[in-house]
């Protein structure tokens, strides 16, 4: 379900392909991990192999020598308009990613949006651990970067 507050830490982007085209990319757990850039890997769990409501899948991520995994349980699918999963550490939960697509002209924006769901003795130990307390300011930067690259891909793919 959608959160009610604001995210923190979104952006957009115009991509020249159409909401189906983009949406097939950001549901693809692999094409996000090769676009991102903390997160880098993923492997489906419980016997799944595409992304629906309830699938689990475990994600890799780093930065600089640091490296960590987490649980994602897919939250929302809906083609061509919504993508978004829900992280968690054990009983932990630390983050909601969600992507938003509306058609756009001839192509669609795009929408990544993360919230902190973290509790604050848990934002300082992670802070710590990950050699960051600007959790926010990091998760912006790497949205720019997926949404960048997300951009390069679709448009590439559709001009191909």
């Amino acid at each position: 379900m959608p959160s009610t507050k604001e995210p923190d830490a979104s952006g957009a982007i115009h991509v020249d392909a159409s909401p189906e085209q983009v949406y097939a990319l950001v549901s693809d757990p692999g094409v996000l991990a090769e676009l991102a850039n903390e997160y880098e890997g993923f492997r489906w769990l419980d016997g799944a192999s595409a992304a629906a409501p309830g699938v689990r899948f475990r994600g890799r991520n780093r930065n600089g020598f640091r490296r960590w995994s987490t649980t994602a349980t897919v939250t929302d699918v809906a083609k061509g308009e919504r993508f978004a999963f829900d992280v968690g550490v054990g009983p932990l939960k630390v983050a909601r990613w969600q992507y938003d697509l509306e058609p756009d002209g001839d192509g669609c924006r795009v929408v990544e949006s993360t919230w902190d769901r973290r509790p604050g003795w848990a934002r300082v130990v992670t802070g710590v651990v990950l050699g960051t307390m600007d959790r926010a300011g990091i998760n912006k930067r790497n949205i720019d970067k997926t949404l960048a690259g997300l951009k390069r891909r679709a448009e590439s793919a559709t001009t191909a």
